[in-house]
């Protein structure tokens, strides 16, 4: 990085989406790789909690390209240990090079299991090789001790409905198979007296820690979760899907749009002051890529699938850097006012309409 760069502090925030986190791989991968993106803070949820926890430890063990390395390790053991799964694609199905789960006979059984029975009825002991792989990759202690990274982990309590954050130092293997528990598939993860499951229903993932850090003003929004399907949902296995990414999604939508609120109570007031922040929000995403991504290929480790995701990831995070740097730290380059409007559609990256971002003076944050 030359000395005539600057260097842009940026918040990220992480979506979960099983297998899919692996886009998220490759978003990270890629600001990490570049020395002009210094990441401050990170919120996650499910995959995106796994990614973050893994960034921390990689960080502290061996600066960027320690949690790059990381997470190639990371996102490789999970591959290794879903080999012996007997949820594996059909042989048409890598025939045509098709990543879906829809015609395994695998995941169909296991759907189907899991609709009738829940997991205390189909797994009373509670096993969860998941838990042990992130045990196992994860130094948790390193975690906690990371003065480079901030992270945040969204959990949804069961008895109350609420949000827990967990952050540092208290992060542990059980708080982040907590954000990662969908309730069909796990038993509820209880911390402290308390029972936990995934996240992504309260905050997918949960951005207002990362809207009161003062180090930065820009928040990037990983989203690999489609806001919009444009194929009506006929088949049961369809329905649910969407109602699963609408249920997903919701949370985010409500948080985005209080910070619009607040952009508009700051503009008509003018509060601009440390007590009342604006946040230039940010969306790193492919939608026209996400709509071909079938919700049973979040089943799907594979590792060629995953690197496919991982490769995907770092030329969404590639096509960002190059038409919205210089945007980091001025302006947002997502217009929010869209949430409103019953007719939304994400921005391509490729289209997007410079005409639509909000402009402010440079503001100096603090270190």
């Amino acid at each position: 990085m030359s000395n005539s760069t600057p260097r842009k502090t940026v918040d990220l925030a992480l979506q979960g989406g099983g297998a899919h986190g692996a886009l998220t791989w490759g978003v990270l991968d890629r600001l990490l790789a570049d020395p002009r993106i210094h990441i401050s803070s990170v919120s996650g949820t499910s995959a995106g909690a796994m990614n973050a926890v893994v960034v921390a430890d990689g960080l502290e063990r061996g600066g960027r390209e320690g949690a790059r390395d990381a997470l190639t390790a990371f996102w490789k053991t999970v591959s290794d240990a879903a080999r012996f799964s007997p949820i594996q694609r059909t042989l048409w199905d890598r025939l045509t090079h098709r990543f879906s789960m829809d015609h395994s006979p695998g995941y169909l059984f296991f759907e189907q299991l899991t609709r009738q029975f829940s997991p205390y009825e189909l797994n009373p002991m509670n096993i969860n090789p998941l838990r042990d792989l992130v045990a196992a990759q994860v130094d948790f202690d390193r975690v906690n001790h990371c003065s480079k990274l901030k992270v945040f982990v969204t959990a949804t309590n069961v008895r109350t409905g609420r949000g827990r954050i967990f952050t540092q130092p208290e992060l542990t293997v059980d708080s982040v198979m907590a954000s990662a528990c969908l309730p069909f598939l796990f038993q509820a993860v209880e911390i402290n007296g308390e029972a936990y499951w995934d996240g992504g229903y309260i905050g997918n993932p949960a951005l207002y820690p990362l809207v009161e850090d003062t180090a930065t003003r820009d928040l990037i929004i990983v989203q690999i979760n489609p806001l919009i399907r444009e194929e009506l949902p006929k088949t049961g296995r369809a329905i649910i899907n969407r109602l699963n990414e609408i249920t997903f999604n919701a949370s985010l939508i409500k948080e985005l749009r209080a910070i619009e609120l607040l952009h508009q109570l700051i503009e008509a007031e003018q509060l601009e002051s440390e007590r009342y922040r604006d946040i230039f929000v940010h969306l790193i995403h492919a939608h026209e890529e996400l709509k071909d991504l079938d919700a049973s290929s979040k089943l799907n480790a594979e590792w060629d699938y995953l690197t496919h995701l991982r490769d995907r990831g770092r030329a969404w995070a590639d096509a960002f850097l190059e038409r919205h740097f210089d945007d980091l730290g001025l302006r947002s380059s997502f217009d929010l006012k869209s949430l409103f409007t019953d007719t939304f559609a994400p921005p391509d990256l490729e289209h997007e309409d410079s005409d639509n971002h909000r402009d402010h003076p440079r503001k100096e944050a603090k270190s």
